[in-house]
C-alpha cells in the first residue's frame, strides 16, 4: 500500500505544486544551451588543433 500512496502523492505534487515552464521559456532555454554547446565545441576544437600543431612542431624538431 505504501507504493500506491507514493504514486498518488507524487502525481498530486506534479500536478499541483510543480511550476512548468511555458513553451517560449523552453524555446529560449534550448537556444541558450545550443549556443553554449556550439561555443564550447569550438573552444575544444581550437585547443585540439593548437595542441596538434604544437606536437607536430616538437616532433619535427626531434627528428
Amino acid at each position: 500500500m505504501k507504493i500506491i500512496n507514493y504514486i498518488k502523492e507524487s502525481y498530486s505534487e506534479l500536478v499541483q505544486k510543480v511550476s512548468w515552464p511555458s513553451k517560449s521559456e523552453l524555446t529560449n532555454s534550448a537556444i541558450v544551451v545550443l549556443i553554449a554547446s556550439i561555443i564550447l565545441a569550438l573552444i575544444v576544437w581550437l585547443m585540439d588543433v593548437s595542441f596538434e600543431r604544437i606536437m607536430k612542431f616538437i616532433y619535427g624538431l626531434l627528428s
